[in-house]
């Protein structure tokens, strides 16, 4: 089984990833792994951190000669910011600590900071914060660019773009190939395919920014040339599209999950959602005209490009805090500030890419198996071929 796990904090060493599961044989570029680190890092409204984090990964275990060799794959990003934190956040003990630390006593409405200190009973949520914020990803993203690099060994490709900000919303279909462009951008803004809706976009962020706000969105992530049966309808815990969904869901500031058109079809008649069924002989395969379903049917792939949304909530760290309560004093009081960011849209996307990358991975690893890339192929191949032969 495929599977993986991030450790840190986010002002601690360092952050680490481990996969394990990949086949040997899987070509590793860590300039591939570096350039989604960097996208993540970009896109307008980011805070002062990405001003002191160049975040680059180290790869200590699994990859040996730019290939994986069948062990877990380990994966460092080092903070540079804890240069700042050595005497608040030590891992040891030692005379006058006490007095080194960085406590947070006003939890923040929205974010992991109260629910964490209730749970773990805490009487401050450094420690909460620490490990909540959505600094994580950074590890999520190093461990979804192994999961792309499998998956493109098998012609998958998973990209991902932003199509509302606030109450600005792109009002049409972006094309793969406007996808795959927006990737390759040298500057990333807010990463919408359409430039004028991405200038009303960056006008909200704008606003949020002078107001002391936050703004959310809407991101979409697209896996391409998917082949169809990864995923099972057999039993409620295998159907792809729910894991799809937690996968997404477990993003930071992540409140809402739509796969496909989900939410606009449940507002119409069944007849203008279901997606026909047609058949290209020269090419043997069945083929849809539209693809409403999201690229899923009863919980597995249909041959479709996988489309999933998530909806992120403004995130909770406000330069103009709201109500709280003094968890020593219990009295009203305004919530605390960390150094944090306006929009987190761009960011989201490149992360909602790694966490569906990783989800297909661990399906296309259930379903065609294999201790090295050769095998898997093999047994790719020959399903293929089945499928094609239907």
């Amino acid at each position: 089984m495929l599977r993986f796990e991030t450790a840190g904090e986010s002002h601690g060493e360092c952050l680490v990833a481990t996969v394990t599961g990949l086949p040997a044989g899987v070509p590793v570029s860590v300039e591939f792994v570096n350039r989604q680190l960097w996208r993540r890092q970009q896109g307008y409204g980011r805070g002062g951190r990405m001003k002191i984090e160049t975040d680059r990964v180290e790869i200590v275990s699994g990859v040996r000669h730019s290939k994986t060799i069948g062990s877990p794959v380990a994966l460092i990003i080092r903070n540079r910011d804890w240069q700042n934190w050595t005497e608040a956040l030590p891992v040891e003990d030692y005379p006058g600590s006490a007095g080194k630390a960085k406590p947070v006593h006003r939890p923040r409405p929205g974010h992991a900071d109260l629910a964490g200190c209730l749970k773990y009973n805490l009487p401050e949520a450094r420690y909460v914060l620490e490990r909540a914020s959505a600094r994580e990803t950074a590890a999520r993203v190093a461990a979804g660019a192994m999961a792309k690099l499998l998956l493109g060994e098998f012609g998958v490709q998973v990209l991902a773009h932003v199509i509302a900000t606030g109450p600005v919303r792109l009002e049409r279909e972006a094309s793969w190939e406007e996808i795959v462009a927006l990737e390759g951008k040298p500057e990333v803004l807010l990463s919408c395919v359409d430039t004028e809706t991405e200038q009303r976009m960056k006008a909200v962020v704008d606003e949020a920014f002078r107001t002391g706000d936050t703004v959310g969105g809407i991101f979409e992530v697209v896996a391409h040339n998917i082949p169809p049966g990864l995923g099972t309808y057999v039993a409620w815990d295998l159907r792809l599209d729910g894991k799809l969904a937690q996968a997404i869901l477990s993003m930071q500031a992540v409140k809402a999950v739509e796969i496909g058109r989900g939410m606009e079809n449940a507002l119409t008649f069944g007849s203008r959602v279901q997606d026909p069924i047609g058949y290209d002989r020269e090419r043997r395969k069945f083929t849809r005209p539209t693809n409403r379903a999201g690229g899923l049917e009863g919980g597995t792939t249909n041959g479709e490009d996988v489309v999933v949304r998530g909806y992120l909530k403004p995130i909770s760290t406000l330069r103009k805090p709201l109500v709280s309560v003094d968890l020593r004093t219990r009295e009203t009081s305004l919530a605390a500030y960390e150094r944090s960011d306006v929009c987190v849209l761009p960011a989201a996307a490149v992360i909602g890419e790694a966490m569906v990358a990783l989800t297909l991975a661990v399906a296309l690893v259930d379903k065609f198996g294999g201790d090295s890339l050769g095998e898997m192929k093999r047994n790719f191949d020959a399903y293929m071929e089945q499928v094609r032969s239907y």
